[in-house]
């Protein structure tokens, strides 16, 4: 298993990068190989899909989330490379869960609607010096990522919509669009085939 963190920060001494070591120390005594990569805006994310998840995180500067993850979702090729990965995401600030859940998250969570969001969390500044909330947050991860594979065995419903959509398409391309649509499900997690998740299969995946 294969995991890459992509993080932004302002300071190399700095909360964040000890929370983003204590994550890759915690994943790799887990028996997980890891990497770290700090973003830049407009670098070249192509990298991203050697790895099985990725982890974003990044603190929150007045109001705002770090700006150069932002900016490589944004501007960047981030978006684009990370089609049909599973993410989770964390942030370090000193609001609430609830503040952050609305106010931050957000930030992030609306570029990645086409993601499997594994886990998401916010640290505290201070979270490696109270308990052991990171070791619990790679649990979580490692815990979702593993089941989310084990439910792929499972084949998703289609409705009835669905199936009247599927099949005024031309015979020839039945096969492969339902294997595509399947496939897609699965990884996204979800146990229904609705004409939603067609059309988010289609236009994600190339199609007609």
């Amino acid at each position: 298993m294969k995991a890459l963190i992509l993080y932004d920060s302002r300071s190399s001494t700095g909360s964040t990068e000890a929370i983003i070591d204590a994550i890759g120390l915690s994943l790799a005594e887990s028996g997980v190989y890891v990497e770290k990569a700090k973003c830049r805006a407009l670098a070249d994310y192509s990298f991203v899909g050697e790895f099985d998840f990725v982890i974003l995180g990044a603190p929150v500067y007045n109001f705002v989330v770090a700006s150069q993850l932002l900016g490589a979702l944004i501007f960047g090729d981030l978006k684009k490379n990370l089609k049909r990965k599973k993410v989770a995401l964390f942030l370090t600030c000193g609001s609430s869960q609830s503040t952050a859940a609305v106010l931050y998250l957000p930030q992030l969570k609306m570029h990645l609607i086409r993601n499997k969001i594994l886990v998401e969390t916010i640290f505290p500044p201070d979270v490696l010096s109270e308990g052991d909330a990171v070791e619990i947050f790679v649990e979580d991860v490692l815990h979702q990522y593993n089941k989310s594979l084990k439910s792929r065995g499972l084949s998703a419903k289609w409705t009835q919509e669905a199936q009247e959509w599927f099949q005024s398409m031309p015979s020839f391309m039945q096969g492969k669009f339902r294997t595509m649509a399947e496939e897609y499900a699965e990884e996204m997690g979800y146990k229904e085939i609705t004409l939603a998740v067609l059309e988010e299969a289609r236009d994600t995946l190339g199609g007609t």
